[in-house]
């Protein structure tokens, strides 16, 4: 019964404390009148009986409040109590609330977004059955192509031999020319080929339908697809009819068996259907063991290691190797990692230096908020140091600090989670293109990380606020708020402390900032060696029956310049496999006739690039010495080949390439020309090229080239056009400018380093407006002192050379360790920059400039007020 009886008092006093409270008082009532009866019988007076009775109970408010404490829940009640002061206490001070408020919300939102994309896209695990399992594996070629792409012949091996796999699928990511039924337009797809055992390694079944068998990747099976449910649900309504009807992929028929869930991705957002490989590439490539032109996933065997893995791959590999000494492509090694490392490798260290930079602007807005909590504190000092004489203990008055410190946490964590929610939904649209960004979403996990931002950032503020608070004597206490005192200069210091670690924090993110703005801006302006303004580029992807012929592919290019170069204001037009900028696309070995052969397993290489007579006109690229290709030899007839300035030097440094023959592709090439350097891209420097005629046949992909010395924007429409009068079925993707191209290959870097002069602009707003508080503080602390000394004689330069000094001696202080802390951290971001070194005078300078000016200007104002001070005015008002 007594468990009862405890269980029912806990009840009643969680869910009935009022009515517990006023039984209680009721209680303590009867005993005093009881008390106080038995005083009037023994014959004392009213009066005295009861001063009687009080005094042999006890106090009563003392009892109940000693009651009351022995309640399981009285704890609540305290805490209740102690936020309700709290809230009544912001809300006296609205503007210094909505200040702190704002200050909490940008930091805690910053730092949720971060985490919120950290998570999803480095730390969360793959959609995949076992995904820990899964690994990327590559060929090691030469030393410079580390983590190089597959060859389908050394993944058969590898399929046949190995002893660490359980299972193994080559993949490669395509363009497909999408035609379907019921006259919708053509389109240009992302997709991929793969064995046929793609899903069943993932461990992923279609939404509905079936995925590939055995039958279906083989060169004699009938074309089979399955698509992404994007693609499903924009270009076909989500009508699950499509199931085994026909659509045409690079003019070639495909049914339709399967559609992926709605949540899989693999490698490449953008992958919008799979095909079986072996279906649809030549078998001759299919056994090359020179062509790295695949990518491949392995999945453990239980007990096996990705070390163990690496070794047993590599045996083979090197076997292979040693069995064709005479090509020296293929590889000797092989290499691997984890297949959720090799899906975001890329964007891995660029999203821990942000998350890191969010780190810094919480920690600032904490630090701002705790000097605001010390400034309050110090104009409360005399009423706190009251409430202690009184017998209000420390520990009491923390509590009632860390409740605003809480409160106001409270409300910047629920406002920053609304910027959050903005920021990645944001971030999603902006970053389209980058791996896993499906996986980038609020949820529980989330909102718990909120939940502990805010507590971390009230126990912070509160507690750093708190240092030294409560350990003045009563009697100091009281002084410093007595007429002619000075600030209490417990109180300065530590604002000036605080301040001086939100600049140095703000140093260092204007440094990383810097560095990357500075890197960018090298990288934008690069010299990519031909012209970039008022240029137009479009994809085109030749493919199916009709352009089975190299005659027929021919026939179109040259038909197609001729009419694009026809059009009123079109300068110059040129068809290339690839412009400046699009990235390295391939190179092909080669010999130099006229030169000894090498030695066996040497080579030599360079980027090769298929293009028209008029190309290096088109897009600018000057001609050295020779001249462009004959553009009446064709087909079989083409033997001609230019290269540039860096395939000179680096394989005819001392004579005349002119005139040189290259033995690559099976047969002999005269150079007629040599040209100027460009860059592949933008971070890279120029490399050796090697241009070809793109009138042998061989090529069925290109990008056009427009030049005009009008917006050539204009002829988008026009030329699309031609291309839908020479074949209606062909789509055209990619239609930019050069401008355009270089900027979206720079996307990452600019958006890297944009956020992060974001994130460091917000810091040193946060720096100033501390800067500003503190001076103004000080100076409203030390009117007295400073009118005294203004009437005593002081001039009043020299008031506002004090003044400034106290404001800037805590901004100098974090500058110089921002600046120490920025030398030893910079390096972490190295391989971020272009052409820009970590530790870049200009930008150190810039940055110690920068801050000492904002710094001057926050301090500035209130130091001219401070030596405007009225002496009688100043000690009048006190």
């Amino acid at each position: 019964m007594r468990i009862l009886d405890r269980m029912r008092m806990i009840l009643r006093t969680l869910f009935a404390r009022h009515r517990s409270a006023a039984e209680l008082d009721a209680e303590l009532r009867f005993h005093v009148e009881q008390q106080t009866r038995e005083n009037l019988a023994c014959g004392m007076s009213p009066e005295e009986a009861r001063r009687a009775a009080l005094r042999g109970f006890g106090n009563p408010a003392l009892l109940r409040d000693q009651t009351r404490a022995v309640w399981n829940w009285n704890w609540l009640e305290i805490w209740i109590r102690d936020l309700r002061i709290a809230a009544r206490t912001l809300r006296h001070t609205l503007s210094f609330s909505l200040l702190a408020i704002g200050v909490t919300a940008l930091g805690i939102g910053a730092n949720i977004a971060l985490f919120t994309t950290v998570r999803g896209v480095l730390l969360s695990p793959l959609p995949y059955k076992n995904p820990d399992r899964l690994i990327a594996l590559y060929e090691h070629t030469l030393d410079q192509f580390a983590y190089n792409g597959i060859a389908a012949g050394v993944f058969r091996e590898w399929r046949r031999q190995n002893r660490t796999l359980s299972d193994i699928v080559l993949y490669s990511e395509d363009d497909f020319n999408l035609t379907s039924a019921g006259g919708q337009l053509p389109e240009k797809a992302i997709g991929a080929s793969s064995t046929w055992n793609m899903f069943p390694t993932l461990g992923v079944s279609p939404a509905f339908g079936r995925s590939f068998t055995p039958d279906d990747d083989s060169p004699s099976a009938e074309g089979t697809v399955v698509l992404s449910w994007g693609l499903w649900k924009r270009r076909f309504g989500g009508d699950k009819a499509i199931l085994n009807q026909t659509i045409h992929l690079n003019s070639r028929p495909y049914t339709v068996i399967g559609v992926l869930p709605s949540w899989f991705y693999f490698t490449d957002p953008q992958i919008q259907l799979w095909t079986a490989i072996y279906h649809d590439k030549p078998a001759r490539l299919m056994d090359e063991l020179a062509q790295h032109n695949y990518h491949a996933v392995g999945r453990l065997k239980p007990g096996v290691s990705e070390a163990q893995a690496r070794a047993d791959l590599s045996v083979i590999v090197r076997r292979l190797h040693d069995q064709h000494l005479d090509n020296p492509f293929v590889s000797r090694a092989a290499d691997t990692s984890p297949l959720l490392q090799s899906m975001v490798w890329d964007v891995e260290r660029p999203l821990y230096v942000l998350l890191a930079a969010t780190g810094c602007v919480l920690l600032i807005a904490c630090l701002n908020v705790a000097n605001l909590l010390v400034a309050r504190a110090a104009a409360r000092q005399r009423d706190i140091a009251i409430r202690s004489a009184l017998g209000g203990g420390a520990f009491r008055l923390l509590r009632e600090r860390l409740m605003e410190s809480l409160l106001l946490s409270l409300a910047g964590g629920a406002v920053g989670l609304g910027l959050a929610y903005g920021a990645v939904v944001w971030l999603v649209h902006t970053r389209a293109e980058m791996s896993r960004i499906e996986a980038i979403h609020i949820d529980g996990v989330v909102d718990a990380a909120a939940v502990g931002l805010v507590v971390l950032c009230a126990l912070v503020s509160g507690l750093i606020s708190s240092l030294g608070a409560y350990r003045q004597p009563l009697l100091a206490s009281l002084q410093d708020s007595s007429r002619g005192s000075s600030a209490g200069h417990r109180q300065t210091r530590m604002r000036a402390t605080l301040l001086g670690i939100e600049v140095g924090l703000t140093v260092v993110l204007l440094i990383g900032a810097g560095l990357l703005m500075r890197s960018y801006q090298r990288l934008r302006s690069s010299d990519m060696g031909c012209v970039t303004d008022n240029v137009l580029t479009m994809r085109l992807d030749l493919f199916g029956h009709k352009y089975n012929q190299p005659a027929q592919l021919v026939n179109f290019y040259s038909s197609l310049l001729e009419r694009v170069r026809a059009l009123p204001g079109v300068e110059s037009a040129g068809v290339a496999m690839a412009v400046p900028g699009m990235g390295y696309w391939g190179d092909e070995q080669f010999a130099v006739v006229e030169h000894p052969p090498l030695p066996q397993s040497t080579m030599q290489f360079a980027i090769d690039r298929d293009v028209d007579p008029g190309f290096f006109e088109a897009i600018g690229i000057p001609f050295l010495r020779g001249h462009t290709f004959d553009p009446n030899r064709r087909l079989k007839d083409a033997n001609q080949v230019v290269i540039n300035a860096s395939f000179a030097r680096q394989y005819f440094p001392n004579e005349d390439p002119l005139g040189k023959h290259l033995h690559a592709g099976g047969k002999d090439w005269e150079i007629c020309g040599i040209v100027g350097d460009t860059r592949h891209a933008q971070s890279e420097p120029p490399q050796p090229i090697q241009y070809y005629p793109l009138y042998d046949g061989e090529v069925n992909n290109g990008s056009l080239v427009i030049r005009s010395r009008k917006d050539v924007e204009q002829f988008a429409m026009p030329v699309q056009h031609i291309l839908a009068q020479l074949d209606p079925d062909l789509p055209v993707s990619n239609v930019m400018t050069m401008d355009q191209l270089l900027g979206k290959s720079a996307a990452s870097a600019s958006f890297n380093a944009t956020l992060l002069a974001g994130f460091a602009a917000l810091s040193l707003l946060l720096a100033a407006a501390g800067l500003f508080g503190v001076l103004s503080y000080i100076v409203a602390q030390r009117t007295t002192e400073i009118g005294i000394r203004i009437a005593l004689g002081a001039q009043r330069g020299q008031v506002l050379g004090r003044v400034l000094l106290d404001g800037l001696r805590p901004a100098v202080i974090g500058l110089t360790a921002g600046l120490v802390a920025s030398a030893a951290l910079v390096r972490s971001i190295q391989s971020m920059l272009y052409h820009t070194e970590p530790l870049d005078p200009v930008v150190f300078a810039g940055v110690g400039g920068m801050l000492l000016a904002v710094a001057l200007g926050a301090c500035l104002a209130p130091a001219w007020r401070a030596s405007r001070l009225d002496p009688m005015q100043a000690l009048r008002n006190e």
